[in-house]
């Protein structure tokens, strides 16, 4: 089975691994860990060039590579992948370019006002992909 698991570094992101990997105990898979970082903001369409960037990139994909020796321990092959762009349309053509079995998105569940306010990544994630969407929810005891 191909699946793509878009991780953000947040609280979610354990209890999203801990399900993908209950999800695919047994066979082996490959899986993708995609981590898409925001673009630097903009003045007057100018970029805003900010170089530590650089370094928290390296961090995090350090973050990533970590957490795929995680699932690796479950027979799971694993690709960390970090990306730069918009997250909600990075996250979906990359899924439209890899074809996956599935894609596993962790959430926060911070309910209705916050998503109609702020917005969900998961819930724009589930209206707009072409392929299946397994929704990890945040514990309760968190």
């Amino acid at each position: 089975m191909k699946v793509l698991v878009a991780i953000d570094f947040s609280d979610v992101s354990e209890p999203t691994l801990e399900g993908v990997k209950q999800l695919l105990a047994g066979d082996k898979h490959e899986v993708t860990l995609l981590h898409v970082v925001a673009p630097d903001p903009a003045i007057a369409g100018r970029p805003i060039v900010l170089d530590p960037k650089r370094e928290k990139w390296h961090k995090e994909l350090k973050s990533l590579q970590k957490m795929g020796n995680f699932l690796e321990r479950a027979s799971v092959n694993i690709t960390p992948l970090l990306l730069r762009g918009p997250i909600i349309q990075t996250v979906l053509a990359h899924a439209d370019e890899m074809k996956p079995d599935i894609v596993v998105v962790g959430s926060h569940g911070h309910g209705a006002t916050y998503d109609l306010l702020v917005g969900s990544v998961s819930a724009a994630i589930i209206r707009q992909a072409k392929h299946p969407v397994l929704v990890i929810p945040m514990p309760k005891s968190r």
